[in-house]
């Protein structure tokens, strides 16, 4: 597989028992190969990704002195502000080129019982920064549930297995400032070959040049021409409940040519996870004699904090 695969969401929230069951197939057999596809008619309107992404640049002009304010290095990055080269991928020592800002989760209207997580950061200065990240974290945990019930059919579970498990979970929308590169990076890039953590990752507004996914036959594959849709990903906590049936494949964000050097980017994706309590123990339907069981069990919370304490985030 050369590119990822290119699939339309409406066919499965708006389509034909046929359109529907299409997806799904598609969808199932993209997880199983690559792992990642690039999703159009979302349902998030491109004015307000285009607001997001204008008030993260603001977010980032700011000066250091200011971002530093709500700093969460206590917190483990949880939320806020994270500084320049401080995560690094699992197996790394050079810290990654980038800076970033941690949305989590809005229980205030919550209408069930919740689990307790961190305040979100409110931005003083910018207040519209603030409440266009709250706006997006809302829109795409609800694609990302359409995509996990999906996914769902595809493993044989009941349609809406994943609902309550995400439903308030402990998702992250991350917004990511890669600045320009002012002297030679040696081994540093802007992110570090790795693996989500989570269920699966949605990354809007896919300007996505300098990432690449590394496919089945060892290849970095670019991902291009997905203007106007959303890359949605596997992660581990997936790969780990489906005992490898689907994959969480490995892929980076490499540095631009030199003479791009000076040029910044920016991206932004959202992590989603489940409730802390949920369990990633390997689903039944997926062990069998050709494919024994790979992973110990555990809860969501637990495979979170080992993987934070890999990628330097806590101690």
């Amino acid at each position: 597989m050369q590119s990822i695969p290119k699939l339309d969401l409406s066919d499965f929230t708006q389509g034909t028992e046929a359109q529907k069951a299409a997806f799904v197939r598609e969808l199932g057999e993209a997880y199983e190969q690559i792992g990642f596809v690039a999703i159009r008619n979302h349902g998030i309107p491109s004015h307000v990704l285009t607001n997001l992404y204008d008030q993260v640049k603001h977010f980032f002009d700011l000066p250091e002195s200011v971002k530093l304010q709500y700093d969460d290095s206590a917190g483990g990055g949880q939320r806020g502000y994270t500084g320049f080269g401080k995560e690094h991928a699992k197996n790394r020592n050079a810290g990654d080129l980038k800076e970033f800002w941690h949305f989590g989760q809005y229980t205030a209207n919550a209408t069930v019982e919740v689990p307790t997580y961190p305040e979100n950061k409110w931005v003083e200065e910018l207040p519209e920064f603030n409440n266009a990240g709250e706006a997006i974290y809302k829109a795409l945990e609800d694609t990302g549930i359409q995509m996990l019930r999906a996914i769902a059919l595809h493993l044989g579970l009941d349609e809406l297995y994943f609902d309550q498990k995400v439903r308030y979970g402990n998702s992250i929308l991350r917004a990511i400032h890669y600045p320009p590169i002012e002297g030679d990076p040696k081994d540093a890039i802007r992110a570090g070959e790795h693996e989500d953590i989570n269920l699966i990752t949605l990354l809007v507004g896919a300007s996505a040049d300098g990432l690449e996914v590394l496919n089945k036959n060892g290849d970095w594959i670019g991902v291009t021409e997905v203007e106007d849709h959303i890359v949605v990903n596997v992660g581990d906590m997936l790969q780990r409940l489906t005992n490898d049936q689907l994959k969480s494949t490995t892929h980076r964000v490499v540095n631009p040519p030199r003479e791009q050097w000076g040029t910044p980017r920016y991206s932004i994706p959202f992590f989603l996870h489940p409730r802390p309590e949920v369990r990633l123990d390997c689903l039944p339907q997926c062990i069998d004699e050709h494919n024994p069981k790979k992973y110990e069990d555990c809860s969501a919370m637990e495979f979170l904090m080992e993987r934070l304490r890999e990628i330097g985030l806590i101690k």
